[in-house]
């Protein structure tokens, strides 16, 4: 095998496949790439049994080949050479770069033991990049980060006719998103367990090249995701997922709308006092929110800020992250909050201006701290 590539777009190439090896691979193979040369276009591809990845770039190939070679280990080389064309070609059990005077030789990896790569499925519809990006954004934050529970580290994927459903909890807080897309047959109707990394790798890596394409397979257990000349799939996670819709309260007496930017602030420098497992509160009433954390003799703070209130007075605690979290992710003004009562839990939405109705195609459902008097 031969080939020669710019050195941008192969380093391009290489980093984003490598992007999908584990850290831990079940059998030394699977920490390689595996790079195929023919018909004018050089194939890198990675694959660790749950999560594939394989993208094709245009070089010029004076021998076809296929090899397999260090992922980590190439990625580093590629990222350390000039700007200038890259010779890669096999020599004997090696595979050599060179580009300009620099040469590094690598040993490659037995091919024959490679896996074979899964099957991407059909397309089944697009949706736009940027608006996956971000709905991936608001509704991962909120997906568990704890292994020993694996079917809450899962965004759930419902899909009825043109709208896309994500949701994601983590026991003490739950999102959901609500977008649309243009699916290949009006009439899906489908619901899937998506690993939560495997969502924010693709918003990171596929999102931005526009249109995306979902690949799903009709009785299978993966799914895939292509954009661009990259294409990636994932196996889905098996298990029942809590039914966490019906936690979202169907009306609320207290609501409190709050100014996004300064209240994300405000939470950021009064949170400094909080310590580990300790709370903020919020207390909302007629024209003002104060915010305070820490008390008696170690240090404490407190901020006020202006906010429109509905209904009665209401004092409320969170986990200063899970609230920072959720604010993070609303990209409006506006933050409106909705109560019932102290202990249960509190709706966050976005809302344009103090005029307008939420929008209540993101919401953010926090449970609150119980307060200790």
């Amino acid at each position: 095998m031969k080939f020669t590539v710019e050195r941008d777009i192969l380093t391009d190439a290489v980093s984003w496949a490598a992007r999908s090896l584990s850290p831990r691979p079940p059998v030394p193979v699977l920490s390689g790439l595996l790079i195929t040369a023919e018909d004018g276009l050089v194939s890198i591809a990675s694959f660790d049994y749950e999560t594939s990845a394989q993208l094709e770039i245009e070089a010029d190939i004076e021998e076809t080949g296929r090899i397999l070679v260090s992922g980590r280990l190439l990625n580093d080389i590629v990222r350390s050479l000039p700007a200038a064309p890259v010779t890669v070609e096999t020599d004997g059990s090696k595979v050599v770069l060179t580009c300009r005077s620099s040469r590094f030789s690598l040993a490659t990896m037995p091919v024959d033991e490679y896996p074979s790569l899964p099957q991407m499925p059909d397309s089944a519809g697009t949706i736009h990049g940027d608006a996956f990006a971000d709905a991936v954004a608001q509704v991962t934050v909120a997906a568990s980060k704890d292994d020993t529970l694996p079917i809450l580290t899962a965004v759930k994927v419902e899909i009825e006719g043109d709208r896309i459903t994500l949701l994601a909890t983590d026991r003490y807080r739950l999102a959901m998103k609500e977008l649309t897309w243009q699916p290949a047959d009006p009439s899906i109707s489908q619901s899937l367990l998506v690993k939560s990394r495997t969502l924010t790798e693709v918003a990171k890596s596929l999102a931005g090249g526009g249109d995306l394409q979902l690949r799903l397979a009709e009785g299978s257990d993966l799914v895939g995701f292509s954009s661009g000349g990259r294409r990636t799939t994932s196996l889905l996670v098996d298990g029942d997922y809590p039914k966490i819709r019906a936690l979202f309260p169907e009306s609320s007496p207290i609501h409190a709308a709050v100014q996004t930017a300064p209240l994300v602030e405000a939470v950021k420098r009064v949170a400094l006092v909080a310590e580990r497992n300790t709370a903020v509160r919020m207390v909302f009433t007629d024209g003002q929110v104060t915010l305070d954390a820490g008390a008696g003799d170690d240090a404490s703070a407190n901020e006020t800020l202006d906010a429109q209130l509905e209904g009665e007075d209401i004092t409320v605690a969170f986990n200063p992250s899970y609230l920072s979290e959720g604010l993070n992710v609303i990209d409006t003004p506006f933050v409106r909050f909705s109560f019932t009562t102290p202990p249960k839990p509190a709706l966050m939405t976005a809302q344009q201006d103090l005029e307008s109705e939420e929008q209540d195609d993101y919401r953010y459902l926090v449970m609150p701290v119980r307060l200790t008097h």
